[in-house]
């Protein structure tokens, strides 16, 4: 007996799986790296945003929960320990640039795919790993205290992403 791809049950190519599984993580590092803000705070990010990604196992959209599990398979599990290398893009206009237009390409392809419902379930969930990022760790302050929540380029992140996907 041979397992089908759980891909398959969506209706989705392994291409258009491959966007889907790949832009929670890429969400991740782009509102990570909308503010450059030193290792520990990108680290506290990156945890944040593993576990808004690993909560999306617990989905009430089908879609979500499959994702988010293929997801944790690939890069880890924070309930286990697990973290993310901190990923420090040369150039994170360009890498921003790049998670939008995957992000609107995405949004596109879950129009044509499946229902609106499964479709604002992962689009509100790829919003909700984007805002765990940013309000992770505060950035300026002295010795982590003071400082900005989310600063305006965080924030122009998270919305332009909002925009994107409609949320």
């Amino acid at each position: 007996m041979t397992d089908v791809p759980v891909f398959t049950e969506f209706g989705f190519s392994d291409e258009e799986w491959g966007l889907l599984v790949g832009l929670p993580q890429s969400v991740l590092t782009a509102a990570s790296a909308a503010e450059s803000d030193g290792s520990r705070r990108t680290m506290a990010e990156n945890a944040a945003g593993l576990d808004a990604i690993a909560a999306g196992r617990e989905s009430a959209s089908p879609l979500v929960a499959a994702v988010a599990d293929e997801v944790v398979s690939r890069v880890g599990d924070p309930e286990e320990g697990e973290e993310l290398p901190a990923i420090e893009p040369a150039d994170p206009g360009a890498m921003i640039a790049d998670v939008l237009q995957r992000a609107r390409t995405a949004a596109g392809l879950l129009a044509g795919k499946v229902d609106e419902g499964e479709a604002g379930a992962y689009k509100h969930w790829l919003v909700e790993v984007a805002e765990q990022v940013v309000t992770a760790a505060p950035t300026g302050g002295l010795l982590g205290l003071g400082g900005d929540i989310v600063t305006e380029s965080e924030r122009r992140f998270r919305d332009q992403l909002a925009e994107v996907l409609n949320d």
